[in-house]
């Protein structure tokens, strides 16, 4: 039976304007949008960041899904969450607004959910200290994410997320998914690092001065888009956000 999800909380930064290039950030599980609309001020400005509260209540926050365990969402629970949160997203950023969805550990995995059951939706999608939603539903055949640049970080010492999900996540991105990454690694835990929320933020900036000056159709990437090559995998430290899952 569904659930009758009741009209999203929305955090917002940045820009006003409806035309403003949108990011979304979406929080991890047990947390929610005030915690993570936090790192907006650390990202590029001239953009409007949303920060959207996950509709199902769960150990004092919000969550994106029904789990069969971390990081396994149930497939019926995670198809009703998409379509409730692209309700409200088709509202907000119509076509030819383009919409980068960025997310945390469950959010990362909400986000996961979203681009590969749409990948022409969006602009670029955020994976950060999480895994894509393997077996719930979602397309993840060969090539699915082809020209969609996805940026993706993990920490060495994360033992939230487990290993198996990490590395699938992991291999899929760079190895399958046909997706340009940049990809980032922490020797840290689970936990959002200085260094990483910088990149994230270059990458953000990079993103959308492509998409302006080479006049990028959005919200669908283009199939014949070059984007530039992913630098390897960087070590980094010093946590400064410790985000709930």
């Amino acid at each position: 039976m569904s659930i009758p999800f009741v009209a999203p909380v929305v955090a917002t930064h940045g820009e006003a304007s409806p035309d403003a290039p949108l990011v979304v950030l979406l929080h991890g599980r047990g947390s929610n949008e005030q915690d993570i609309i936090s790192l907006a001020p650390h990202l590029p400005t001239g953009v409007a960041y949303a920060a959207v509260r996950a509709p199902i209540a769960e150990g004092g926050g919000y969550a994106w899904f029904a789990n069969r365990g971390i990081g396994r969402p149930v497939a019926d629970s995670l198809a009703e969450t998409m379509a409730w949160f692209r309700t409200w997203l088709d509202d907000v950023a119509p076509a030819g607004r383009p919409v980068i969805v960025i997310g945390f550990s469950g959010g990362g995995a909400f986000a996961g959910g979203l681009v590969l059951s749409d990948p022409a939706r969006f602009s670029g999608a955020g994976i950060l200290f999480a895994t894509l939603p393997f077996d719930a539903g979602v397309p993840v055949e060969p090539g699915r994410l082809a020209h969609l640049p996805v940026f993706v970080a993990r920490g060495d010492q994360d033992h939230v997320i487990p290993a198996e999900l990490i590395g699938r996540t992991w291999t899929y991105l760079h190895e399958e998914s046909g997706a340009p990454v940049v990809a980032r690694r922490s020797p840290g835990g689970h936990g959002i690092t200085a260094p990483i929320l910088a990149d994230l933020g270059g990458w953000i900036d990079e993103r959308l001065a492509y998409s302006a000056q080479h006049l990028v159709p959005t919200p669908r990437p283009p199939a014949d888009a070059t984007w530039p090559s992913s630098p390897p995998p960087t070590d980094h430290s010093r946590p400064t956000h410790h985000h709930r899952k």
